[in-house]
């Protein structure tokens, strides 16, 4: 809550407004997040069935149905000198749909494991979508402090991730799943995951110079149409499914998160390091 409250003051009406008008790229990044991700996610799942339990396959859907990231996918836009604005919004509204959207996706392609009642739906806007809007609109008293101790945002960002990591393997070890879960499929779902990330960097980065886009938004497409959230992942699946299925499910998300963070911080200084006259030209 404290997570989505700060990233809810931080984000101004300017930022909003201004990363708004780059629906273009919105679209793009949405399709990849909410599209593209779960087409691969059922291919991956099928996948997934030949060599792993279906429970583990099924985690692989899972982390497909989920938002983009928000403070990493920023973070590595500015490293790698992005639109930055278009993504603070893109990376915002992305986790303000999945609130809703995400648990209607479960509903309809995981079947009867993912079967959403109202209540569910609401529990994870309060603990999500409120903290976010009430940071908002606590602006007026709270975005000189967050402007002025941005790394307070950037502290409780990892905070939240190392504790949603360190419950969720917990509950891991609590529930058995890694005397269940051979080292063999473990090692597959790493395979797996950088398999699933590679596909999608190629095609975001091929569908932002194929429509022409700049060299800042295709920054913002790739790092935000690529990245999906654990911060926002492990709450969720703690209210859709049932206890006993909430670890082998969310293995392959934590797998994906740590490899998503290696590969695209190696790509943010990369393109960082590129010089603006070496890359293509594009229309803005």
């Amino acid at each position: 809550a404290l997570l989505f409250f700060l990233h809810g003051a931080k984000l101004s009406r300017a930022a909003i407004v201004g990363g708004l008008t780059a629906w273009r790229l919105h679209l793009v990044i949405l399709a990849a997040t909410f599209l593209l991700f779960p087409i691969l996610g059922l291919g991956f799942r099928e996948l997934g069935t030949l060599i792993l339990a279906p429970s583990l396959a099924s985690g692989f859907l899972f982390l497909a149905l989920l938002p983009s990231t928000v403070q990493s996918s920023i973070a590595f836009t500015s490293i790698a000198g992005g639109n930055v604005p278009a993504a603070i919004c893109s990376a915002s509204l992305s986790n303000l749909i999945g609130i809703g959207l995400t648990p209607l996706l479960v509903a309809g392609l995981m079947g009867g494991a993912g079967t959403i009642a109202l209540g569910k739906v609401e529990t994870i806007a309060l603990q999500l979508l409120l903290p976010f809007l009430l940071g908002h609109l606590s602006r007026p008293l709270t975005a000189g402090f967050v402007q002025k101790h941005g790394s307070l945002v950037s502290f409780v960002d990892r905070g939240s991730i190392l504790l949603v990591v360190y419950t969720a393997f917990s509950a891991a070890i609590v529930q058995g799943l890694w005397q269940d879960v051979p080292a063999w499929q473990v090692a597959a779902l790493v395979l797996l995951s950088s398999l699933l990330l590679a596909i999608v960097l190629l095609l975001t980065r091929g569908a932002a110079r194929c429509l022409g886009f700049s060299r800042a938004d295709e920054i913002a497409i790739l790092f935000c149409g690529s990245k999906k959230s654990l911060a926002s992942g492990v709450p969720m699946a703690a209210i859709l499914f049932p206890a006993a299925a909430v670890g082998p499910v969310i293995l392959p998300l934590m797998i994906f998160h740590q490899i998503q963070l290696l590969v695209c911080a190696v790509l943010a200084r990369r393109y960082a390091r590129q010089p603006l006259a070496a890359q293509p030209e594009q229309r803005k």
